[in-house]
């Protein structure tokens, strides 16, 4: 049984501690009549073709010509170093013959390099970005302005050397970047990020400019994570348990047996540690988060740098988790899902990109939460949240597994349940392995109910509730059947209404005049720094209002 398949939604508005729509600001961070005195050089006009920087295609296929320089010149290396000849004497009369050949495959490294980038241009005009890639195979790809998701700057370590940075965008409708800009100059990927997200938000260039670009909007720095905090979080994660106990399973093995062969076992999970710590924390370092006009935006990496920017609204789900070493300091994780990251090149680059707070404190989940819902939805979002995360029972008006079914469930019964809020939906399960995942309203694509036989005889059933692919799967485990059944019939009502509430993919008109999005009314003065976001309670928000579909949990 499920519901209705929905319409991708508009984004929500971003808000500062105050709760006032951050988008009332921002509507004017944009236009370059906004801020003259900060507006960049004149830049190439709407709908002009680009090229991407002549060095990129070395950068990309740097591997190549090191594999090519290997081939040839790893003999010559090796007997120099051993005081040999260069050349053997078989060898020698054909030296000319194998430099004439490495040359010949050089020069056609080059060449293809150079038609690609001649090749390889990019424009942004009548509400797309499009990519002309290939010189022999020819194709374009194009994304609507409109479905961004969210923009990524990416800049590995050959790039940064270079000044150099890759422009990734994200539509709803593509499992996979949708474009792909590699390389721009790192000033030139930033303004056509922000030339991309105020044309995505609503906002129109000055009619008496039009060639002027748009200059990037101010941000304000929420929070970051210290190293030392990222490092012990590494050493106090699931892995790190894991290995310990296999290695204590593997001493006891082998003072039990007399054997030393339960040792090997611990060389490959020791190597496959290393490298997960590793990448985890070469993905982690100086992690950063910063709310904007553009949305929220993610800085992290130690070699390789990537910038994130999520527009307001676009995260479809959010789950924050708890390990059980990890609740001695008070620390989570946060993941969300957003439409475009469900398949990824690898699965490093997946989690790095999917992770909105490797590790915080109480307070940084729920800046962070006032960021991606500005809007709780209820008048004690701190009581509501703080018990989806740490509460029992009815902590928090939710509503849990009952007491029939508590075989099922031992230890978690008490925690499974749900709450639903005006804007969201609330699930939390866990008692050691904590988890709150957070759905707002317009983001249920769709809702499923489970009941399996064991769970008829206790008369339980779970609800799913469907959103883009990612790391957060929204599940209700082990909910009276009844109130699954009121649950599924009030959600898809809350659902339906909340997307019937958004009337366009610009996320900046929701909340702004369309005189002052284009730039024809008047405009509101510069950003400024909101209060530092330490708690949920900070937020005013309205009185709650009666939706479709009966009560809220």
């Amino acid at each position: 049984m499920t519901a209705e398949e929905p319409r991708p939604g508009p984004a929500a508005p971003v808000s500062d501690a105050g709760g006032t729509p951050a988008a009332a600001q921002p509507a004017t961070a944009h236009p370059a009549t906004a801020h003259p005195a900060t507006a960049q050089p004149p830049g190439p006009s709407d709908g002009e073709w680009l090229r991407v920087h002549p060095a990129s295609p070395f950068i990309r296929g740097w591997v190549a010509l090191a594999a090519i320089a290997f081939f040839f010149g790893r003999d010559v290396f090796e007997r120099s170093l051993q005081g040999g000849p260069v050349f053997e004497e078989e060898l020698a009369g054909r030296a000319s013959w194998l430099l004439a050949g490495g040359g010949a495959v050089l020069l056609v490294s080059v060449l293809g390099f150079l038609l690609t980038w001649y090749f390889t241009k990019y424009q942004v005009s009548g509400g797309y970005v499009r990519v002309n890639t290939g010189f022999l195979f020819r194709q374009q790809r194009q994304a609507r302005l409109d479905r961004v998701q969210a923009i990524d700057i990416v800049q590995p370590l050959l790039a940064r050397i270079f000044g150099l940075a890759e422009l990734k965008f994200e539509v709803a409708d593509a499992g996979e970047s949708a474009v792909r800009l590699a390389y721009l100059k790192i000033d030139d990927a930033r303004q056509l990020r922000a030339t991309i997200l105020a044309r995505a938000a609503g906002v129109a260039v000055d009619p008496a400019h039009p060639e002027q670009p748009l200059p990037e909007a101010p941000e304000f720095q929420v929070l970051s994570v210290p190293p030392q905090r990222l490092v012990g979080s590494l050493l106090l994660s699931e892995q790190s348990f894991f290995v310990v106990a296999g290695g204590i399973a593997s001493v006891v093995l082998a003072a039990a047996t007399d054997s030393q062969a339960f040792y090997l076992y611990l060389i490959p999970a020791g190597l496959g540690l290393a490298a997960t710590y590793w990448g985890l924390f070469n993905k982690g370092y100086n992690f950063t988060a910063a709310i904007s006009p553009d949305g929220i935006r993610l800085r992290y990496g130690l070699l390789d740098t990537q910038a994130q920017t999520l527009p307001p609204g676009r995260i479809q789900a959010l789950k924050v988790t708890q390990p059980p070493l990890w609740r001695p300091l008070g620390w989570y994780r946060m993941q969300v899902n957003v439409a475009g990251y469900g398949v990824v090149e690898n699965a490093g680059e997946g989690s790095a990109r999917t992770t909105l707070l490797p590790v915080g404190t109480l307070a940084d989940v729920m800046a962070m939460l006032a960021l991606v819902l500005p809007d709780p939805g209820t008048p004690q979002p701190a009581v509501v949240f703080g018990a989806g995360l740490n509460g029992l029972d009815s902590d928090g008006g939710f509503v849990t597994t009952p007491r029939r079914a508590r075989w099922l469930a031992p230890l978690g019964w008490r925690r499974n349940g749900f709450a639903a809020t005006d804007t969201a939906l609330l699930l939390r399960s866990g008692r050691w392995w904590r988890q709150l995942v957070v759905v707002p309203h317009q983001r249920t694509q769709s809702i499923a109910l489970h009941q399996g036989p064991l769970a008829r005889r206790f008369r339980v059933a779970d609800l799913v509730l469907h959103t883009t692919p990612g790391p957060v799967v929204p599940r209700l485990a082990q909910a009276a059947a009844e109130v699954a059944l009121s649950l599924f019939d009030e959600q898809s009502a809350r659902a339906r209404l909340a997307r019937k509430r958004q009337t366009t993919e610009q996320w900046l008109r929701q909340v702004v005049p369309d005189a002052a999005a284009a730039g024809t009314g008047p405009v509101a003065g510069p950003l400024e720094s909101p209060t530092p976001l330490e708690n949920l309670s900070t937020l005013e928000t309205p009185a709650p209002q009666q939706q479709e579909g009966g009560q809220h949990g």
